[in-house]
């Protein structure tokens, strides 16, 4: 038997590692259990998540595909505000109108940031974002038992530099349809 170098047994290692860390990265399911960022309703709404294949055409009105690309799934933020913006709330408008037409969803609303401050700050940040934006949601008719928050804080990055560019992708909401009651 051979004895193997530990040069030869690090690329090995840190694939294993890699593939550990990865499988802990998934999400928490919808409904399933709480998260400790959730929102302080705690409707606890149960739901199926809708998956990708499932999301429907994108020319039907009713499926979540024309939600998600017509309607608009996300909101954006200025740097340190919760404070929704006019481009904002006609966005909301727009998924409030949608969700009074469908009622057999739900949503949760993710808040994230941009990857600038400490950890509890953004978690704290992104909870006043989705927060507002469930307000407003509210305020147009939407039952709140429908609507569940979580932040992500600076977490779940979909733009991945330090500049501008990239920080003002972050600094967003993110409303996530599900099946389920609630409605």
């Amino acid at each position: 038997m051979t004895a193997r170098s530990p040069a030869t047994a690090l690329p090995k290692t840190l694939l294993l590692v890699s593939a550990l860390a990865l499988a802990g990265c998934s999400n928490m399911p919808f409904g399933g259990g709480k998260s400790p960022n959730a929102g302080a309703s705690g409707s606890g709404i149960a739901g199926s998540a809708i998956n990708s294949s499932a999301l429907g055409d994108p020319s039907n009105p009713a499926s979540p595909a024309y939600f998600n690309q017509t309607v608009g799934d996300r909101v954006f933020f200025g740097t340190d505000q919760s404070t929704l913006s006019a481009t904002a709330r006609a966005t909301l408008d727009g998924q409030a109108k949608w969700l009074l037409v469908n009622p057999q969803y739900v949503i949760l609303i993710e808040g994230n940031t941009d990857e600038r401050g400490t950890r509890d700050y953004n978690l704290a940040l992104g909870a006043r974002r989705a927060a507002a934006a469930q307000q407003y949601l509210i305020s147009k008719g939407i039952a709140a038992n429908r609507i569940q928050t979580v932040s992500y804080g600076k977490e779940r990055p979909v733009a991945l530099c330090s500049n501008e560019s990239c920080w003002s992708q972050n600094r967003r909401d993110v409303t996530v349809l599900r099946v389920g009651a609630g409605a």
